[in-house]
């Protein structure tokens, strides 16, 4: 199998994961969640029933059942990330003359993130219940648009907080309820989404370093080889000049595990990323993603074309019902919210 097979398949096995995670992880919103609605659309007349059943229910029980399938996934992808960075990538660029302190610098990211990990994993997200529900229920006020007062939760039979929602994986209601992370097994919410924040920071952290360290060390063999400058002789017995896709099917061919290592990292670097920038675009304006999802779902049900009524959208970037300001807003996922006790007079 030659490098551009093998890389087409990497590409769709990654690709694939990717819809499943947003079909199926309640991201039914998202491009890549449409994607698949479209492509089963057209698919599934093709499928057995008996087949489509089988997987429907593994699907289910894997996304919407509580369990630790993703925590070993999140933790056998790291073991394999590290050994290989542990066992080529570390030698290599100690040979490089690389400075010790870089070269440890990644497996202090590791401690920093399996704690923040622990966290996120154990944390109560800030679980709604008759105990705490007459001081959870004043902590933030119904904004008449997203949240109405006196909804009540079905299955908890107490009246919804503003700003909660009932989990069906975790089968409870959640106070300043963002969403469900698989890869954690537990609920983001008012009491753990700073958690989530450092622990999204910390993979970015480490998949940039070493994917940094790795680069340097491709580009020095590079460098120490020459094969930019190098010729090759084609199938025609030709001599030819070495091309960039030459030397990149060089260096997979020599070092194969360490190629795979450093496209998976950057691949995991810039999909965080872009998951970081739009959690922090939601902590400035003091926004979840389930309020994302359900303004973007609905509109206000005042607004109509003639009415002249104009909605104070809960979703504008900057300010919305919730929003206290951009420091504050940032301190609340910090320090999260308690209800204001009145003073007692005298």
């Amino acid at each position: 199998m030659d490098f551009l097979t093998l890389f087409g398949v990497y590409v769709v096995v990654v690709l694939t994961c990717i819809v499943l995670v947003c079909k199926y992880a309640g991201q039914e919103q998202t491009p890549w969640g449409r994607y698949y609605n479209s492509v089963t659309t057209v698919v599934s007349p093709c499928v057995p029933l008996w087949l489509k059943r089988l997987f429907s229910k593994a699907l289910h029980k894997l996304f919407h059942e509580r369990n630790n399938a993703f925590i070993y996934t999140h933790l056998l992808l790291e073991g394999a990330v590290y050994a290989e960075y542990s066992y080529e990538v570390f030698g290599h660029c100690k040979e490089m003359d690389t400075t010790l302190t870089n070269l440890y610098i990644p497996y202090v990211l590791l401690v920093l993130h399996l704690y923040l990990f622990y966290l996120c994993c154990s944390r109560d997200p800030g679980t709604v219940t008759k105990a705490k529900h007459a001081t959870q229920v004043k902590v933030y006020p119904y904004d008449g648009e997203l949240f109405h007062p006196g909804e009540m939760c079905p299955t908890c039979n107490l009246v919804k907080p503003a700003r909660s929602k009932h989990c069906r994986v975790c089968n409870r209601c959640v106070q300043r309820f963002d969403h469900h992370c698989v890869w954690v097994n537990n609920c983001i919410g008012a009491q753990n989404t700073r958690y989530f924040l450092m622990y999204l920071l910390s993979v970015c952290a480490m998949a940039g370093d070493m994917a940094i360290l790795t680069v340097d060390l491709l580009l020095n063999v590079v460098a120490r080889t020459g094969i930019m400058y190098a010729h090759y002789v084609d199938a025609q017995g030709q001599q030819q000049p070495t091309g960039m896709a030459f030397v990149v099917q060089h260096l997979f061919l020599t070092f194969p595990r360490i190629v795979f290592m450093l496209g998976f990292l950057i691949f995991v670097f810039f999909l965080l990323a872009g998951y970081v920038m739009f959690h922090l675009f939601l902590t400035l304006g003091n926004h979840t993603s389930n309020e994302w999802v359900k303004a973007r779902g609905r509109g206000c049900q005042h607004c109509h074309p003639h009415s002249g009524h104009r909605c104070h959208s809960s979703f504008n970037p900057l300010r919305g019902f919730y929003s206290r300001g951009l420091l504050k807003n940032l301190r609340e996922i910090f320090v999260p919210l308690k209800p204001l006790k009145k003073k007692k007079q005298k």
